[in-house]
């Protein structure tokens, strides 16, 4: 088993994904795709256009080019590898593929979703270059790319078939969907996850977080017989940090098979301590005491639980062995999104407004872009580290139209269109400078117009805590400037007005 298919697959038929769109489907449907079931082949079988297969399948290109599907992930996130299932395809395989995504905010159903997939503005962000496939073969591939999709274009080249195509990666929601009010804490669709286990020998505990009940035993998680001491358990990360209020153990269609009780502990661990491997180091807190189960029942307890503050992780302890169907924590968040801070509310937004946000602290849609191919950001550290790369890809084209985003010291507006916040940001930017005497504006505007004229752009400085006569004093010094040696200051200027507004975003 690859390290990404303990993640969630995004794509999955049973959360909502499904496949919207096909250039070609000639002789299999791309709804087979996602389906749930693994491929299986029929010897003989045959339909009015050729072999019946168990995938999607086109028909043999003749012009240049590569046929493509678009995939609606059934929960918005982040990829973490991909799985394409080659079973039964031995002679007509794709030579190769590849992946790209886009995010377009919010959750399913999406308003003219086929027009905005199409439309130019859209975004369509590589994830994958294109791969070599094998035929016959589970083809994975772990992703390295970051970023939060809500769709993913999967392309393969020349053409061929594809039985199934499994898109494993964490959930991330959209700021919405953290509300005030109760929620299930470990649900799926709210970002919960299992990361480890003791056993799961006849189904994966990944079912206990899965919507809805339980249909049949098998979707559910089981252990094995346990022959020996001790009790089998599973962790469950919580998609948001939160205080419990009650929970939910269902062991629908378990009757003989059931645990015979159960109990929940419960602890708070962040970046690397969170990881499946050390939080047996995590000081773990009893949420529910040891409680008896019942056979093919839901169990609901709320004043059986303890008081223990915030928790980011939930232990689901069983004994000895057995089945639960699902386990729902249910409680509120620590904070809802709209109070989240620094880098994790960054994160929280869709990357309309994420891209809207740094737009304010730089006016370049390339290092917009550049920054953004980067999210979401582990911490303040990363986000600034992308800035950097971002800065040392610019051009002096690039430089003179961010110039432009800057209304010269004195004047009320750029003479590029500028957004409330930087409107504002640029103000208070100013302030000092603005309360020198009328003798030392009107020298300094004067100078501004010299300048521009000199260099074919506004004087740009940091002038956060600079007054009129230092921000003059500058001016002139750098009038005597050749224009390789000026645009390298002013781009070293706009660096750090751009650090300071990042710093802001950042809530520092």
């Amino acid at each position: 088993m690859n390290e990404f298919t303990r993640f969630v697959d995004l794509a999955s038929e049973r959360l909502g994904g499904r496949v919207v769109a096909a250039n070609d489907e000639f002789f299999a449907p791309k709804e087979n795709l996602l389906k749930h079931a693994k491929p299986v082949f029929i010897e003989g079988k045959y339909t009015d256009k050729g072999k019946w297969m168990d995938g999607w399948e086109t028909r043999r290109r003749r012009t240049p080019g590569c046929d493509w599907c678009i995939v609606r992930l059934g929960l918005p996130g982040m990829l973490r590898g991909v799985v394409v299932d080659t079973s039964f395809f031995t002679g007509n395989y794709p030579a190769r593929f590849s992946l790209e995504g886009c995010d377009l905010g919010g959750s399913a159903p999406y308003r003219d979703e086929k027009k905005k997939l199409a439309a130019a503005a859209t975004h369509w962000q590589e994830i994958l270059p294109e791969t070599v496939l094998k035929g016959d073969a589970l083809n994975p591939v772990a992703v390295e790319q970051a970023g939060r999709y809500t769709h993913v274009r999967f392309k393969i080249y020349p053409d061929g078939g594809v039985a199934r195509l499994r898109l494993y990666g964490e959930v991330l929601p959209s700021a919405a969907g953290i509300a005030k009010r109760e929620l299930d804490l470990a649900a799926i669709e709210n970002g919960g996850r299992v990361i480890a286990t003791s056993d799961q020998f006849y189904s994966e505990p990944l079912n206990l977080l899965r919507p809805g009940r339980s249909k049949i035993m098998s979707d559910g998680w089981e252990t094995r017989r346990r022959r020996g001491p001790g009790h089998d358990w599973a962790i469950v990360k919580l998609g948001v940090a939160g205080k419990i209020q009650r929970v939910e153990v269902d062991t629908a269609h378990f009757k003989g098979n059931f645990p015979d009780s159960c109990s929940i502990e419960v602890c708070e661990a962040e970046g690397a301590a969170a990881e499946g491997s050390r939080l047996s180091d995590a000081s773990w807190r009893q949420l529910l005491p040891r409680v008896p189960l019942q056979a093919n029942r839901s169990h609901t307890f709320r004043r059986q639980l303890q008081e223990v503050g915030a928790a980011t992780h939930v232990r689901l302890n069983i004994y000895p062995d057995g089945g639960i169907a699902r386990f729902r924590v249910f409680g509120r968040a620590v904070q809802a999104a709209d109070r989240l801070t620094g880098i994790a509310r960054l994160n929280n937004l869709s990357r309309k407004q994420f891209s809207s946000a740094l737009f304010d602290c730089c006016g370049s849609k390339k290092w917009v872009n550049r920054v953004l191919a980067h999210r979401p950001f582990a911490d303040d550290s990363a986000l600034l580290a992308s800035a950097e790369e971002a800065f040392a890809a610019l051009g002096r084209s690039d430089w003179l139209t961010i110039f432009r985003s800057h209304p010269a010291i004195g004047a009320a507006r750029a003479r590029a269109k500028q957004a409330v916040t930087a409107r504002e940001w640029s103000a208070a930017e100013q302030a000092l400078a603005q309360q020198g005497t009328a003798e030392t504006l009107a020298v300094l505007g004067a100078a501004n117009q010299t300048y521009e004229a000199t260099f074919g752009h506004v004087f740009l400085i940091c002038a956060t805590g600079k007054s009129s006569e230092q921000i003059l004093k500058s001016l002139r010094e750098r009038l005597g400037h050749d224009r390789e040696t000026e645009m390298r200051i002013a781009g070293e200027e706009q660096r750090k007005i751009t650090w300071l507004r990042l710093e802001k975003l950042l809530g520092s």
